[in-house]
């Protein structure tokens, strides 16, 4: 039996904004492919002529659907330079059209006469929004109460949208729908856009995804939404993983652990969390239900201070890249150990072994002390010495000069830097003539062929890419986190598919030129 909600049958709401008829009717149809719902955003057509085009398409259209317009005033932060009056006209014009909500902002609203929005905009219902792009008010709760007591005939539901720069903030603009079955509670910005596909989790009678354009900050696509994070299969029960760092953008490990849950039918989401506050994200934890996240760069050692136990190997190596949340403790954990094992495992020999890692950060430590303890001779080469001896000091390994490199031979090569990472995919951490050994690993997954490995196979090398080491520690974190054995196979084929996607697109405009 399908759920009846107060916008329909769903609560994912696609974003539609072109500044063309013809753009937001292509739009509008890829939308309703995806969810029930869609926002037209007629503020953003780029004179009445395209608004009048559009509607007047839309009205020969007979979607099943519900059609929400909004046509936000420059006053309120949208894109429409008219005044009340034409705003109204816009609204009206869209409700004969088909549209079944319009969405009102507050500005517009205190300065009509009560009836007037319900008398304009009959059948539609009123959508009564309170808008705030700068920040987010103290006094939250009053600007719900403000928009409640606009006389309840001229509005079906209120919407309160602010920016949110905290996860502490977009905690407390959600917490105004919690309890209500009318209201929309939008934080804003790119701290908060894990909470966006939390929303209506916590209550929220929407949430909102663009179809192509962003029109506030922190949205996720709606392909994204619906397919990697399933929005619409949220609900209480729904247990929380992610990943922290900054940037977070970039990872991929969103699509490998959601593919995962779903392989396995777990009730389970994985967010991507950009976290400049580690203080901040580590306050969310226990209010949005954190079952265990990732940690990447810069937070792998500081993440240390907020442990209760942390694995002992993962001391030593003085760098977590997994926490398990078990009955609000945090416990941490360094997979990134055992996926530069399983990815050489095969490959060479490590007992006695001569490996050089090339960088000295915090993916060089794991790296290093996992080598170490498997039994291979490790040589550390970076650009800063100091840090290149202390690396080495601390494995008991031997710190070496770049200029030594061309004289020396190694069973392997591993570089440890970001160096032709994604996207300055062209350049190389070394020269074809540094690759004196038998096999390079490269700890760079995105993108999946380096110009280093480029390099290492046109001298007849073992290239591994860092996918292998990637995929490996993923695996250990799953585990960790679940207590059940990761759908492997899914993992690789949502990655590697992306990868190659990646590849593809990269290598068309080289073709063009």
């Amino acid at each position: 039996m399908r759920r009846s909600f107060l916008f329909g049958d769903g609560r994912l709401c696609a974003v539609v904004a072109g500044t063309t008829a013809a753009e937001m009717a292509r739009q509008l149809r890829r939308a309703l492919r995806e969810t029930s719902i869609a926002e037209v955003r007629l503020d953003w057509l780029a004179n009445d002529a395209e608004r009048g085009s559009f509607l007047h398409w839309l009205k020969r259209q007979e979607f099943r659907a519900t059609i929400l317009a909004t046509c936000r005033r420059l006053e309120a932060g949208g894109e429409f330079a008219g005044d009340v009056a034409q705003e109204l006209f816009v609204l009206e014009r869209a409700v004969r059209a088909g549209c079944t909500w319009c969405d009102v902002g507050i500005e517009t609203a205190v300065q009509l006469p009560r009836g007037t929005m319900r008398a304009l905009l009959t059948p539609a219902k009123i959508l009564l929004s309170f808008h705030n792009f700068q920040k987010t008010p103290r006094d939250l709760v009053a600007k719900r109460a403000a928009l409640q007591r606009i006389k309840r005939s001229d509005r079906n539901a209120v919407k309160v949208a602010t920016q949110a720069k905290t996860l502490a903030e977009g905690i407390r603009v959600l917490s105004l729908a919690r309890g209500q079955h009318n209201v929309v509670a939008v934080p804003m910005g790119e701290t908060c856009a894990p909470l966006r596909v939390l929303a209506t989790r916590e209550g929220s009678a929407l949430t909102y995804a663009p179809v192509e354009q962003d029109t506030a900050p922190g949205q996720y696509a709606l392909e994204d939404m619906r397919k990697m994070f399933r929005v619409d299969k949220i609900g209480r029960g729904t247990r929380v993983y992610g990943v922290i760092g900054d940037p977070v953008g970039h990872s991929l490990s969103p699509v490998l652990h959601n593919t995962a849950f779903q392989a396995r039918r777990i009730d389970a989401v994985y967010l991507p969390f950009l976290v400049h506050d580690l203080r901040d994200f580590v306050g969310a934890i226990a209010r949005l239900g954190i079952g265990g996240f990732s940690v990447t760069l810069p937070h792998k050692h500081a993440i240390m201070r907020y442990l209760d136990d942390c694995d002992a190997l993962a001391a030593k190596i003085g760098a977590v890249n997994t926490v398990l949340v078990r009955r609000h403790k945090l416990y941490g954990y360094n997979t990134d150990y055992a996926g530069v094992l399983e990815a050489l495992e095969g490959r060479i020999g490590l007992v006695g072994s001569r490996i050089l890692l090339f960088g000295a950060g915090g993916a060089a430590r794991a790296a290093g002390f996992a080598l170490a303890e498997a039994g291979a001779s490790v040589f550390v080469c970076a650009r800063r010495p100091a840090r290149a001896r202390a690396l080495a000091r601390a494995i008991g390994g031997q710190a070496i000069s770049r200029r030594q490199l061309r004289r020396e031979f190694f069973d392997a090569i591993i570089n440890a830097t970001p160096v032709g990472m994604f996207p300055r995919a062209n350049v190389s951490p070394l020269a074809a003539g540094e690759l004196n050994c038998r096999v390079v690993m490269d700890l760079i997954y995105r993108p999946m062929k380096t110009r280093l490995l480029e390099l290492a196979r046109r001298r007849g090398l073992i290239a591994i890419s860092g996918v292998e080491m990637f995929l490996a520690q993923a695996r250990w974190q799953w585990e960790i986190w679940t207590g059940l054995r990761p759908p492997e196979d899914a993992m690789r084929s949502a990655v590697v598919s992306l990868l190659r996607k990646e590849e593809r697109a990269q290598a068309r405009p080289r073709a063009a030129r």
